[in-house]
């Protein structure tokens, strides 16, 4: 059952409706379905279910459904089962014959896309990249050439690094950062990725609280013929530096090739930050 991502008068009366007469309440944060529950006068048994402990008691949610009850999945915000572990218990429920029904409500992939103005036509949601540098670089990459827009969601403690190399491996395009849907603060910044990234540089001091969606421009046609990114220039100019080439100059002839600036190109280099 999908709850509010921010405002509480975006709840249905049917999700109202559901709550009430059910039998159970599976919470991704006990805590934080309770306020929703004591908002709206409404008294129901709590179970916890999320990554953690999404075996365990995912085991005692389907014994009790077996059993003849009824009970009501929610994440903290938004729709479960959309990046979130309820996907489990709803494919547990599918094969074991469980009836599965969805109340619907509020989305913050569909919502921010909604209001960033970028193209919807065609999009990919990829969810949270990993806090592992290696395989956030990765994934960047292996969607690097993809056409259709992207959405992302991040905390904002990881943004700036997410900035830094999603700039890094997909190169400069139009994005828009989106926080704080539907509340009192909500914000749309539409910007592109190498100003974003300068912005919310993990040295440029506190980054905004709340939780981001990040909505990035797909790769245009000719993305994959011709086009460098900053990472796959450093990486060019490291070959040139294997072959006895001096730092400056293997910027200055990488920079020439690709068409980014030399300066970006030796900044990387004397980092040392991996292509």
């Amino acid at each position: 059952m999908g709850t509010p991502i921010g405002n509480l008068g975006d709840i249905s009366p049917r999700a109202l409706e559901a709550m009430e007469q059910c039998d159970f309440i599976a919470a991704e944060d006990t805590r934080v379905t309770l306020k929703l529950l004591n908002h709206f006068g409404i008294k129901k048994p709590l179970i916890s279910y999320y990554e953690h402990n999404k075996r365990s008691s995912g085991e005692v949610i389907t014994a009790r459904l077996l059993s003849g009850e009824n009970c009501v999945l929610v994440t903290d915000a938004g729709m479960p089962a959309i990046s979130d572990p309820g996907e489990n218990i709803v494919d547990k429920c599918h094969e074991l014959g469980i009836p599965v029904t969805c109340v619907p409500g509020p989305s913050a992939v569909v919502t921010a896309l909604a209001v960033s103005g970028m193209p919807s036509g065609r999009f990919a949601f990829e969810g949270f990249l990993s806090v592992n540098k290696k395989s956030r670089r990765e994934h960047l990459l292996e969607i690097k050439d993809e056409k259709r827009t992207l959405i992302f969601y991040e905390a904002p403690h990881k943004l700036p690094a997410m900035l830094s190399d999603m700039y890094d491996a997909l190169g400069d395009r139009k994005i828009a950062i989106v926080r704080e849907l539907t509340k009192l603060h909500e914000e749309v910044i539409r910007t592109t990725l190498s100003q974003a990234a300068e912005r919310y540089s993990a040295e440029d001091g506190e980054i905004p609280r709340g939780e981001f969606v990040i909505i990035v421009e797909g790769a245009a046609p000719s993305d994959s013929e011709g086009h460098y990114t900053p990472g796959q220039a450093a990486e060019m100019a490291r070959s040139l530096m294997a072959e006895g080439m001096s730092r400056s100059e293997a910027a200055k002839q990488a920079a020439k090739a690709t068409g980014l600036k030399k300066g970006e190109i030796y900044k990387r280099l004397v980092s040392g930050e991996e292509a």
